[in-house]
């Protein structure tokens, strides 16, 4: 984050994260307004809702729900309590509630505050707390070893506090309908999209393509074309593949655009590799 956010120019009057995911970019920028955009609108469904929900009724929502469906409580009990232990976690002990909190989940109809409070609880408690829809819609996460515990408390509550900023506000539109036209010289638009060459769970499905790489990269010369600033997160090289159409596209506008190597060490990643000719090679390129 400190790499990114030192590129970014100073003085910024509206700041748009355009895949803003779980916003932790466009949160940490100073700027007059902040839009958060994603075309997920079940990720935007969530994100409105923390917006709007004060923190100590959303905390007591959230326990309704665990305790409803005798979930463990960890930040209560401790592991003991339930058999459990850190290494091996709490699966066992909620595999069996936690499918039928699931079951329960994909039979709702209605996507109000109950669906997206229900849904933060099955994050909560699911492998690697990751949002995931198969193709039937249904959220399909298997039971993970982690519960509401003390760390993940203190995570939402922090999130909550700078969530709820009335500077922010929030879009669900594809990145090619999101209107640029009130913009000026004095906003950033910051782009960090699913990335062609890599793969990640928001990238399932053929999620993001060749033809949505080659939108993408029009999107952005034409707000350099309307005297637009923008910043773009990507990735060059990853695990033995190169982004040919982005390395093209930078070469194509050399004496326009930047390009920022960032050095970035996925110390506790899953998909770490100890062979350096796969390691990933993340740029930020501007056209400022």
């Amino acid at each position: 984050m400190p790499q990114i956010t030192s590129l970014f120019p100073e003085n910024i009057r509206f700041f748009i994260d355009l895949f803003c995911g779980g916003c932790n970019v466009g949160a940490n920028v100073p700027a007059e307004k902040v839009f958060f955009n994603d075309n997920n609108a079940v990720l935007v469904g969530l994100l409105k809702t923390f917006h709007k929900i004060k923190a100590n009724e959303l905390i007591h929502r959230i326990e309704r729900f665990i305790q409803q469906y005798e979930l463990s409580d960890s930040s209560k009990y401790g592991y003991e309590y339930y058999g459990a232990n850190g290494a091996d976690g709490l699966a066992n002990y909620n595999r069996e509630a936690f499918l039928k909190m699931r079951d329960d989940f994909n039979a709702l109809t209605e996507q109000d505050e109950e669906y997206f409070i229900r849904l933060y609880v099955l994050i909560l408690f699911a492998f690697n707390n990751q949002l995931r829809f198969n193709r039937d819609g249904k959220y399909n996460l298997p039971v993970g070893k982690r519960d509401f515990n003390i760390p993940m408390r203190k995570k939402l509550l922090a999130f909550l506090e700078r969530i709820q900023d009335k500077r922010y506000l929030f879009s669900c539109v594809d990145f090619r309908d999101w209107d640029y036209t009130q913009l000026t010289r004095e906003d950033l638009v910051y782009v960090d999209p699913p990335y062609l060459i890599t793969c990640a769970s928001y990238n399932e499905q053929n999620g993001w393509n060749e033809k949505d790489e080659r939108d993408l990269l029009d999107f952005l010369d034409n707000l350099h074309r309307s005297d637009i600033r923008f910043a773009l997160s990507n990735v060059l090289k990853s695990k033995g593949k190169e982004n040919s159409l982005l390395q093209t596209w930078i070469s194509h506008h050399s004496k326009e655009y930047t390009v920022h190597a960032l050095n970035y060490h996925y110390a506790n990643s899953n998909y770490q590799t100890k062979d350096r000719s796969f390691s990933s090679e993340e740029v930020l390129i501007v056209n400022y």
